[in-house]
């Protein structure tokens, strides 16, 4: 079984759509394993994108991110990267495919309602970050 993180952003939060993005993962046969309802601080949120240092749309990002409440979860599956992947759809709602998370319910390429790891080290990581990886360590 494969692990990653998914976030529901604070568009997809504010317009109450955190039931229907679950529903659709687990209708996928993706299970939530661990979920936070957080509210993320500028600094977290830079952190968190810290991959994007240098680059012009960061502080909009990070501001966007920091607006309110995030749904972070871990979701466990056979091949549950690219499966989430393929589910959420391209990072431009205008791009992805209809019935995908961002077709359905995206407004633009940073409202996009949802974040999906895009690696088995991006998971491990961003699992870790928000310090949900506890439930898996051993004793």
């Amino acid at each position: 079984m494969e692990r990653t993180l998914m976030m529901i952003k604070p568009d997809a939060v504010r317009r109450n759509l955190c039931g229907w993005i679950l529903k659709t993962v687990e209708e996928a046969g993706l299970s939530i394993r661990q979920m936070r309802l957080i509210h993320l601080t500028p600094e977290a949120a830079k952190g968190f994108y810290h991959v994007h240092q240098g680059k012009p749309f960061l502080n909009d990002l990070v501001e966007y991110m920091s607006s309110g409440p995030i749904v972070v979860a871990v979701l466990e599956g056979e091949g549950a990267i690219l499966g989430l992947r393929k589910i959420v759809g391209a990072t431009d709602p205008a791009k992805a495919e209809p019935g995908t998370i961002r077709g359905e319910v995206g407004l633009n390429v940073q409202e996009n309602s949802v974040h999906a790891s895009d690696s088995e080290a991006s998971a491990v990581s961003e699992i870790a970050y928000y310090g949900l990886d506890e439930i898996w360590r051993k004793p």
